[in-house]
């Protein structure tokens, strides 16, 4: 790990680029528009970013269209392909550190974070999805004697890709890798708070030798570019990570055009179960991480916390203890743990919730309301609420940031029956030293992931994904292949 003053000295060398990247070269937006990138941690602009709107997508998906359709890279043979996302892969290691200066300065992640989590799951991504690319085999269906009925996979043509900009590196890898994999052609829209990351990478796409044409970025709000893509006759699929609003709102547009097929990792409000036989010190470190590590802007967050009563007193002390190593400073600090909100935008979120919350009855055990001073960046508090229960606002919405619900219970059967409690289904923790309830309470739980006895753990072979209205399917694992392949029955009569 570098030192403080070795990444503040990198960071001031970067060239920042904020053009779209369309058909293997940045250009401007056709309107000529921009947005500023402005650094969460400093308040200060990093660069000015290309707002996209519809004229770009026309552009970028035609040009899309054109390289499927020509096969120089959806009729490339598997080993070849796969050597090329080999080298891409390669090519992100080569410039590690730069990417993880770009998300930091970007949305305000630690750097810590980036070098540790972020960056090395990316390069994971991509080396074992290209390893899977001439491994995926076809099927021979058991049909009569006189037919032969052949099973491919297909790609789909143009996928359109809309991330967030809470894990920029890590989300988009998780999208585009297999899309690409299965020899589709992408056009991606970052978020808006964060576009610097993708555009980087698909600079290095081109450079490891991916068709021109085949990945495009285009940066842009959800309202003109998002918007657009979601509605294009042109896109086949359409993959996103974001809110639940929005992801009802692209299931909307995909009916109102060509119904492409929507793949859905929205929203979250993750229950965390700490049952009496618990290792406390293990589950309140776990605990603390789960809603405290990156600013608390992550969608598998554990933000519902259940303590069985008959140990939550000693719980809570143990978990204050452990939450009170989570502190906002500057983020290309090594050591910071908690870096800013990713805008003032959300910062006001978590302000509002939290005075929400007390507002209800919570007591604030720790944190609090965030002390924003102009210029000096979008920082808010590790905050612990007591005293919470399922019909507060703030234990029902989410809130992505910093901001913990303390509730009990005291049988088995309340706690699931809580847990369950939630639009949400995308993530869960389970703190037992009884393997049968672990199997028990995990089964019953409404949820895409849980873990037992430990939190958000789960590399590129796990699926990663919720049910309810955290949406569908899967990102990661080979499951995440089959969002961006047709299935193909050719039957012959022999």
């Amino acid at each position: 790990m570098k030192s403080y003053s070795e990444w503040k000295a990198q960071s001031e060398t970067l060239n920042l680029k904020g053009q779209a990247f369309i058909n293997g070269q940045f250009q401007s937006a056709v309107s000529g528009e921009t947005f500023p990138s402005i650094n969460p941690s400093t308040e200060k602009l990093l660069t000015d970013v290309a707002s996209c709107d519809e004229a770009d997508v026309n552009i970028a998906v035609a040009n899309a269209r054109e390289v499927f359709k020509s096969g120089v890279w959806s009729e490339m043979h598997p080993r070849t392909r796969k050597q090329i996302m080999l080298k891409w892969a390669d090519l992100i290691e080569q410039h590690k550190d730069e990417f993880a200066l770009l998300d930091t300065l970007d949305m305000g992640k630690s750097i810590s974070e980036m070098v540790n989590i972020d960056v090395p799951d990316a390069i994971d991504c991509f080396r074992w999805t290209a390893e899977s690319i001439d491994k995926v085999y076809g099927e021979i269906a058991p049909t009569g004697h006189d037919t032969l009925a052949m099973i491919h996979h297909s790609p789909v043509g143009v996928v359109g890709a809309i991330t967030p900009w809470n894990y920029p590196l890590m989300m988009v890898s998780w999208k585009i890798a297999p899309a690409l994999a299965a020899g589709n052609s992408v056009v991606l829209k970052p978020s808006e708070k964060a576009s610097l990351s993708a555009l980087r990478l698909a600079e290095l796409a081109v450079e490891a030798g991916i068709p021109a044409g085949v990945l495009n970025v285009l940066p842009g709000f959800g309202h003109t570019a998002g918007k657009a893509l979601a509605l294009h006759m042109d896109v086949n699929v359409l993959a996103f990570t974001g809110s639940t609003k929005v992801a009802g709102m692209l299931m909307g547009y995909a009916g109102e055009s060509n119904m492409k097929r929507v793949w859905l990792e929205a929203g979250g409000k993750s229950p965390n179960l700490v049952f009496a036989d618990a290792d406390i010190k293990a589950a309140a470190s776990a605990s603390a991480a789960a809603i405290f590590c990156n600013q608390g802007e992550v969608c598998i967050a554990c933000s519902r916390l259940y303590v069985d009563k008959s140990i939550k007193e000693e719980f809570v002390a143990a978990l204050v203890e452990a939450a009170a190593t989570y502190q906002p400073g500057d983020p290309l600090d090594p050591a910071t743990t908690m870096g800013p909100m990713v805008d003032g935008t959300q910062l006001a979120t978590v302000d509002r919730y939290i005075r929400s919350a007390e507002e209800e009855g919570g007591q604030v055990i720790m944190g609090g309301a965030p002390e924003y001073k102009e210029g000096e960046g979008f920082y808010a508090k590790p905050t612990i609420v007591d005293g919470a229960h399922n019909g507060m606002t703030f234990v029902k919405e989410e809130i992505f940031g910093p901001v913990l619900a303390v509730c009990e219970f005291e049988t088995e059967e309340e706690a699931i029956a809580l847990a369950n409690d939630s639009q949400y289904g995308l993530g869960a923790a389970v703190w037992t030293q009884n393997l049968s309830r672990a199997h028990r309470v995990s089964r019953k739980i409404e949820s895409g992931m849980v873990w037992v006895n430990t939190w958000g753990e789960g590399d590129s072979t796990v699926p990663f994904g919720g049910v309810k209205a955290s949406g569908n399917g899967r990102d990661k694992s080979l499951h995440a292949l089959e969002k961006y392949t047709d299935i193909k029955n050719v039957l012959i009569r022999l």
